[in-house]
Order: structure tokens, then C-alpha cells, then sequence
């Protein structure tokens, strides 16, 4: 028994260290995948822990190269009276002006006037020969005189009884024919004298003595320069705000930035029904005789009260479909300068300038140019040269 059981001793033993090593390896293997999770761990924090480290570089550094100051000129907004206008292109007109002409053929004796002279009404300008025409006057007033005497003689005799009835009205009728023709013919004789028919300026003339002159042919231009006549045309639309007595202001190249006033005295009350637009008549002083006939010149209307608008100049305002915006020039918590882009409503424009009606106030600092560089929070240094035009009546100036 003794030995049996010595026996089974070693069997026992034996059993245990065979399951000992079939148990070993998945021990080991346990160990291995313990071992490898914490070293995926590791790494991934490892690899954030870089990119942590990394990007909190690039912030550092983005701030340290923040974006540079853009270039803009700025206005600040303000308040301004504004006149309401309606603007036009017109001619001077005279206001009395005409081609004097001859009635009557005849040949030039004398030129009485020169080119660009100012006449005088009843002045003479040209004489025509005459001597015939005067010759024939004379006959004829010889010939009334004859008739006013037989006339005055068978009258006397008519109260005595010694004519008819009928031979004193022949009489009478013979010498009203006689004085007829008498005053017809000296018409013809003050026709072959040319005179000024009112105050004006002469133009330049080509005729000569001893020219031969046909019914009808040109002397010389007479102007009347004082005052003068603006015509302008205006679309249909705007009829309702013009009429008689509105203010109007005329300028014109050959005198920049010299203003010419007047004001309407027509409206015409057809409109043209090709272009729907009508005719509007001003009346301008010209006492300098700086204005011409002919001269093309710019009429602006002036309508209805000055009204106070916000003005900027049209180039701060950017137009999207969306709406109208502008940049205005605010501070960071850094006290910095930067862009705001902000809504606004605009009105009516003039010149260079806009009224705005709404989005700003009275002082804001607005960015006039260099908008196309602006973004909200966008840094901005301020400029003072080439400052947009901000003229409510501009002038073109040609270089």
C-alpha cells in the first residue's frame, strides 16, 4: 500500500507542472496585450500631446503676425443743407434777335455801322441808292400838290354854284389817289434805308458799298444780349415740380465756376411726343454780355425747401443687391483702429455727395476708399492723400 501510494506521488507532480506550462502561455499573452494597449496609449497621447504643443505654437505665432493695417482715406459724417435740384442741358437764346434784311433791290451806297458795334433802335446801318425812287417822290408829291389845289379852287366854285356835285367828288378822289401814290413811293424811299429795329449788338457783316443787294439778302445779325433767354428740356415726370418763378443757375465751360441766375418765366404746354420731354423758358440777367446766343450751357432747377441731410461722398457707399453698406472706423479692446461694416439707407444724390437717411450718425468715421480690402476686424491706417471728390456742384476738369 505504501508503495502504491509512493507510486502515485510522482504522477501527482508530474500532472501539476504539465498544467503549469499549459497555463503559461496564455499568461504571457495576457502580459503581451497589456503591454501593447499601454503602449498605444502612450503613443496617442504622445502624438497629442506634439499637436497640442504645436498648434498652441501656431497661435502664438499667428498672433504675433497678425494681419497688417490696410491703407483707407476716411470722412466724418456730417450734416449739410441741401438744395433739391433738377439738372438739365439747354442753349441761350436772345431774347430779341433777328437777320436784318432788305425789302427792296438796290445797290449799297454806305455801310453806317461796324461788325460787333452796339445799335441803337432807329440807328442807321446801311443806305441804298435812292436818287431815283426820290426823284419820282418828288413828282408825285408835285402832282398831289396840283390836285389839293384844283380841289381847293372847284370847291369854291361848287359854292357858287358854278360846277356839279360830281365834278367835286372827282376832285376829291384825284387827289386822295395823288397823296396815295406820294406815300407809297416815299415808303419805297425809306426802305432803301436799313435802320435798327431795337437795342442790340451788331455781328459781323460782308456787305460792302457798291454792292448790288436782292430782296431779302442778309446785312448783318442783331442781337439783343440783355437780358437773355436759357431754353431747356425736362422729362414728362418732372413737370409737377417745375413752373414759373422757380430759381434757376446756369454755368458753362467758357467760364468755369462762374454761376449765371435767372429764373422761369414759360413752361411750355405741349410735350414732345417723340421724346416725352418738355420745354421749360428762363430768363437770365446779362448785364456782363458774357452770355451768347447759341452757347451751350448746364441749368440747374432749383426745387422745393433746402432740406439737412447726412452727406458722405458717393464712394464710401458700396451698392450690393442686398443692400447698400459702408465701412465705418471703430476701436478693439486693444484701442486699435479696425473696420465695421454696417447698413445704411441712402436718398437722393448731388454731385459727388449722397444723403444718407438711416445706419450712421452725425460724427462717425466712414472709409471713403480701399473698401474692396476691408473685412470686419480688419486693421486700418488712415490716410490724408487722394481724398474722393466731395463736391455737391462738381466741375470735370479736363488735363
Amino acid at each position: 500500500m505504501n508503495d502504491l501510494i509512493r507510486t502515485s506521488e510522482p504522477k501527482t507532480s508530474a500532472y501539476t507542472s504539465a498544467r503549469d506550462q499549459l497555463k503559461a502561455p496564455g499568461s504571457l499573452l495576457k502580459q503581451r496585450l497589456i503591454i501593447a494597449t499601454v503602449s498605444v496609449v502612450g503613443l496617442i497621447v504622445l502624438i497629442a500631446g506634439i499637436k497640442a504643443i504645436t498648434i498652441y505654437r501656431l497661435i502664438q505665432q499667428a498672433k504675433a503676425n497678425a494681419a497688417p493695417a490696410q491703407t483707407v482715406t476716411v470722412t466724418t459724417a456730417g450734416y449739410s443743407d441741401w438744395q433739391p435740384e433738377i439738372t438739365a442741358v439747354g442753349s441761350v437764346r436772345a431774347v430779341r434777335g433777328v437777320d436784318i434784311t432788305t425789302e427792296v433791290t438796290g445797290l449799297v451806297r454806305s455801310v453806317d455801322f461796324r461788325s460787333g458795334d452796339d445799335a441803337r433802335r432807329g440807328q442807321v446801318l446801311v443806305h441804298l441808292n435812292a436818287d431815283a425812287d426820290i426823284a419820282t417822290l418828288h413828282s408825285l408829291q408835285a402832282a398831289a400838290d396840283l390836285a389839293d389845289t384844283v380841289y381847293a379852287r372847284d370847291k369854291m366854285q361848287f359854292e357858287a354854284q358854278a360846277i356839279s356835285q360830281a365834278q367835286l367828288d372827282a376832285d376829291a378822289a384825284d387827289l386822295k389817289n395823288r397823296k396815295a401814290q406820294a406815300a407809297a413811293q416815299a415808303a419805297l424811299v425809306e426802305k432803301k434805308t436799313l435802320r435798327a429795329p431795337f437795342d442790340g449788338r451788331l455781328g459781323i457783316t460782308t456787305v460792302n458799298p457798291g454792292q448790288y443787294l436782292n430782296t431779302g439778302d442778309k446785312v448783318v445779325t442783331l442781337q439783343e444780349l440783355d437780358p437773355v433767354y436759357a431754353d431747356f428740356r425736362l422729362p414728362q415726370e418732372q413737370l409737377a415740380q417745375v413752373h414759373p418763378g422757380l430759381e434757376v443757375r446756369l454755368s458753362l465751360d467758357a467760364f468755369p465756376g462762374e454761376g449765371f441766375p435767372g429764373k422761369i418765366n414759360a413752361v411750355d404746354p405741349l410735350v414732345d411726343s417723340a421724346s416725352r420731354n418738355f420745354q421749360a423758358e428762363a430768363t437770365v440777367p446779362n448785364t456782363a454780355r458774357k452770355l451768347l446766343p447759341g452757347m451751350f450751357v448746364r441749368v440747374t432747377v432749383l426745387t422745393g425747401e433746402k432740406q439737412h441731410y447726412l452727406t458722405l461722398p458717393q464712394t464710401s457707399i458700396t451698392f450690393n443687391p442686398y443692400g447698400s453698406t459702408v465701412f465705418l472706423v471703430q476701436k478693439d479692446e486693444k484701442g486699435k483702429r479696425v473696420a465695421q461694416q454696417t447698413f445704411v439707407t441712402t436718398g437722393p444724390a448731388r454731385g459727388d455727395q449722397i444723403a444718407v437717411l438711416s445706419g450712421i450718425k452725425e460724427g462717425d468715421e466712414v472709409v471713403t476708399s480701399g473698401q474692396l480690402k476691408l473685412k470686419n476686424g480688419t486693421p486700418i491706417a488712415v490716410s490724408t492723400l487722394a481724398q474722393p471728390a466731395d463736391a455737391s456742384n462738381p466741375t470735370p476738369q479736363e488735363h
